[in-house]
Order: C-alpha cells, then structure tokens, then sequence
C-alpha cells in the first residue's frame, strides 16, 4: 500500500512515525494551494463545507501521485463529516480513479471502531496485540509532545526579544521529538525541547494582549486556511492559545491533555448559554469561550468553515457569550472565497478593540493573563 491521509495540523508528523514503526509506504500529503481548492471545490457538492472540498482536492493530487490507498477520519453526532469518507469515495470513483479507501473513527469517538478500523489497515498477522497496543501507546503520547510545542510557541512568540527565535526553537525542537521512539526516549525529548525553548530570549516588560482560538478543529489547525493566524499575530505582540488540537482527537477519555480541560470542564462552561452537544467542535467553542474569558483573555477568534452546521449554531450562542460577559469575540467564517486582506483587516480592528478594553481593564484594577513561569498562559498545562 501507498497511503495518504489528509493534511491536519501535526498529523503528518505523526503518521509519518506510524509508518515507520509498522513498515507501511506513507507519501505525505503537500500543504494545500488555491489549485487544491480549485480541485476540490469543482467536484464537491456546492454547500459541502471546506473541509470536504479541500481533503477532496488534496486526495485527488496523492492519487494522481502514486497513492493507491486512502485514509479518512470518521465522525460523530450531527455533523457531516461523518459522512465525508464516503461522499469522497463515490466522487473519487465516478471520476475514474481505482484506490482503497479506509474510513477511522478515531479513539475519542470509540475505542473499538478505532481498533476495527486500524485492524483493517495493520492486520493482526502482520503486527500481534501486544506490539500494536504498545506503539500505539507510544504514538499518543508524541502527538500530545508535537502538539505541546505548538501551545509553547504561541505563548512564546508575541514575547520574543529576537525576531524569529521562536520559531527556529520550534523547528528544532520537532526535530528532536521527531526522532524519539520508545517511551522514554519521548519523555527525554520533550525535556530536551523544553530546554530549548527556555533559551528564546523575552522581552517580559512589553505590552501584549492574550488572544483564545476556538472553532472548527481543521480550520483552526490549518495555517492556508485560518492564513497562519498564530504567527500573524505573535508578529503583532500578542500571546495565543487555541482549544483544540490533534491530541484532542487520538486522546480516548475526552481529556483535552494540551487545552488542559476535560471535555466535561468545558460542557461545563459551556452549560449557561449551550446545554447540549450540537456536533463537532461547536459545544468545545462555545465553552472554551466562556473559559478564556474568565481566564481574564481579551478576546477570542472563531474560525468556522462556511456552511458548517455545529459551529453556526456556536456562532450565533457567542454573540449571547459576549455581551454577557462583555468579552470581544470575532466570528470569520471561512471557505474557498475567503481573501486574507479581509480577514486582516477584521482581526486588526479586533486587535484594537482589545486594546481599548485591555486599558480600562487595567485602569479598573482587573489582572492581567501574563506568561506563567516563561511557559504558559493562564491554567493550560
């Protein structure tokens, strides 16, 4: 098999190391371009939201590559995605392309649909229960690492005195992470990265404002598609935290280990303007929201993808969670249409509201979320 999954966040880093510890032939999907879109979007039903256009384009580009064997996340509750893998499928196969495609419910959707799925892909004559158990163990456990790095670095680099030093910590510290396997060889490694990111020098006196990210998981992990808003912003001087990550989806329990909240801390929150699950991330929006707030952020960014029903039904709760709590919360929705110039100028006018509160917040003798021991913002692990 040549296998390919779609472009997400830090999944290609870790699939990368599942390749390699199973002994399967993994091409990595490029990063996606207006043509991917194009593609994607020519053959996708019209009001499909992006994440099925842009996955839809992305495949067809690995399949015209070589890849004959394609691997799709399954889903959940009343949100489409769910039925992605098979839409893309038919697509794929009215089109003329020959390939097998493996639908995975992730581990925090069912243990058991997950074990069945990467059963079907590793089956246990190859690799026994013990072995896959083991690495999967150990796989986990370097996503939470890579996702880590990621959190450091946006509380890092709206602070940085050397323009571009986070960055660079970033690069290297993947790099040695990247190259742990056993378990205790990541333990070393995230020791090692963290060292490494505790020698970026910072400039603690200077004004910054503390911005949360909450929506949609593929958007808001996707640099082409939120137009890489955690470094547009740490560029800005502004500290960044999101609440959903990778870790999210591969983590069983719904222990959020990288946001540092359980997915019941965050219904929670969430109880007095949403009390129930609308799918996908839309109830994690809306509670992380109300988090952020009273964590004393300035505000909240919300990425949603254009037609997708869990976070248009978040879209319309934070309008409520805002005026409340009188927190500035700004809603881009995002599809293959979206131009960065207009989403610039909204998050430039967001970045001045915040300032103006941010000083009568002060004034008012409110504190002020700062960078906890050079390494966190707020409570997050």
């Amino acid at each position: 098999m040549k296998v390919a999954v779609p472009r997400m966040g830090n999944l290609p880093f870790i699939v990368r190391d599942l390749a390699y510890r199973f002994d399967f032939d993994f091409m990595e999907t490029p990063p996606f371009t207006e043509k991917t879109m194009e593609t994607g979007a020519a053959l996708s039903p019209e009001f499909a939201c992006l994440p099925l256009k842009a996955v839809l384009g992305s495949f067809v580009e690995m399949l015209d590559a070589g890849v004959d064997t394609l691997v799709m996340g399954g889903g959940h509750g009343p949100c489409r995605f769910g039925y992605y893998g098979e839409i893309q499928r038919r697509i794929l196969e009215r089109e003329g392309y020959q390939f097998e495609m493996y639908v995975l419910d992730p581990p925090s959707v069912s243990l058991s649909a997950f074990y069945r799925g990467i059963r079907s892909i590793i089956p246990a004559s190859r690799v026994p229960l013990a072995r896959l158990a083991r690495e999967l163990s150990n796989v986990m456990s370097k996503v939470v690492v890579f996702d880590t790095l990621e959190k450091w670095a946006m509380a890092l680099r709206g602070l940085e005195a050397e323009k571009g030093s986070v960055n660079a910590a970033l690069d290297e510290a993947r790099e040695i992470v990247g190259a742990a396997f056993t378990r205790s060889e990541i333990k070393r490694a995230r020791a090692e990265a963290q060292e490494r990111f505790s020698l970026v020098r910072l400039d603690r006196e200077r004004q910054h404002l503390t911005i949360g990210l909450v929506g949609e998981i593929f958007v808001v992990l996707e640099p082409f598609f939120n137009f890489d808003i955690d470094r547009w912003l740490g560029k800005r001087g502004v500290v960044v935290e999101r609440c959903v990550n990778i870790a999210d989806t591969v983590y069983p329990g719904g222990r959020n280990p990288v946001f540092g909240y359980t997915e019941h801390a965050v219904a929670r929150a969430a109880q007095p303007y949403l009390s129930h699950e609308v799918g996908g991330d839309g109830l994690k929006s809306v509670g992380a929201t109300a988090m952020f707030a009273r964590r004393g952020f300035d505000a909240v960014v919300h990425f949603l993808p254009f037609t997708c029903m869990p976070e248009v039904i978040a879209k319309g709760v934070l309008g409520r969670v805002s005026s409340e709590l009188d927190f500035p919360v700004l809603s881009l929705s995002i599809d293959e249409q979206t131009g960065k110039a207009g989403v610039e100028t909204r998050l430039e006018a967001l970045l001045d509201l915040a300032c103006s509160k941010r000083g009568k917040r002060v004034t008012a003798g409110v504190p002020v979320v700062r960078i906890e021991g050079g390494w966190q913002v707020g409570n997050g692990s």
